[in-house]
């Protein structure tokens, strides 16, 4: 997909997580907001992946370590057609397959996540694994900047670093806000760059609301052979929604009705400039 068009399919993402996370009456909204870009230049152009055939061998991986931000990503699968759109309405509802985190009962989930700080470790596992068999694909593992306070995020930097896995990519959503307030008055996190280069990590840091950017560096990576790359991708909690952007009340608020259709028109009307860039392009 072009880059103008991932754009606007960033935006109708959004668009289709406010409305499940309404309909639901519960969700991670603000991050689920910042994170809709990463995940659509991974899904939408970056990764190999199959609708048709989840368990391809040869797929890229995709671990969602920030598990409570699922609602994109469940979106995201339901529109590449991994499961029925419709599916989408039956969100954190009873007996529901799409609960609250990434459920591998689900087509294209590779494992259950939501308890922070062990996504890393798995996507560790899964790239020596696939070092140790000869296999080509890349494991992409996405992390929340408050999850940075757990210590087994670092003990899996060290051992991604040992083992020179530089099929694995580390991504940080780095929006500063987790649900009690900023990151650094909860637990201080800087400088968190030079940590991850100290711990052996090839660090790229780049706009994470920037599609154009984050495709150029995950088709580069690995830009560094035998090193392990980490996106530091900088984000606004609640992107693309004027009232939710950078208030930490958003981390896990549903919107109002009106809130809603506010929502609504603001991404809309993003999707058309959108396309009109594209027509100008």
């Amino acid at each position: 997909m072009e880059k103008i068009a991932l754009k606007a399919k960033a935006a109708q993402i959004r668009m289709d997580l406010i409305r499940m996370i309404h309909t639901a009456k519960t969700g991670h909204t603000g991050g689920s907001l910042s994170n809709t870009d990463i995940l659509t230049a991974l899904y939408y152009r970056v990764m190999k992946i199959d609708s048709n055939n989840p368990k391809w061998e040869d797929r890229d991986r995709f671990i969602a370590s920030k598990g409570h931000s699922v609602e994109s990503l469940w979106c995201i699968l339901a529109d590449l057609g991994f499961f029925p759109v419709e599916e989408l309405n039956t969100f954190s509802q009873f007996g529901t397959r799409l609960i609250g985190h990434p459920n591998n009962k689900v087509p294209g989930i590779e494992m259950n996540t939501g308890a922070l700080g062990h996504g890393l470790a798995i996507s560790v596992g899964m790239a020596l694994a696939g070092k140790r068999d000869g296999k080509a694909y890349r494991v992409f593992c996405l992390m929340g900047d408050g999850e940075q306070a757990e210590g087994s995020v670092w003990e899996a930097a060290m051992a991604g670093s040992h083992y020179k896995l530089d099929n694995l990519v580390g991504i940080i959503d780095r929006n500063r806000l987790q649900i009690s307030g900023s990151t650094e008055d909860v637990m201080g996190l800087e400088p968190l760059e030079e940590k991850w280069t100290s711990f052996g990590w090839n660090v790229v840091s780049i706009d994470g609301n920037d599609i154009e950017a984050l495709v150029d560096v995950f088709e580069s990576a690995p830009a560094i052979p035998n090193k392990p790359t980490l996106i530091m991708a900088n984000t606004v909690k609640g992107k693309g929604v004027s009232f939710a952007e950078n208030v930490a009340h958003w981390h896990h608020h549903v919107p109002s009705g009106e809130q809603l259709e506010l929502a609504l028109a603001e991404l809309s009307a993003a999707i058309e400039g959108y396309k009109q860039e594209g027509q100008v392009r």
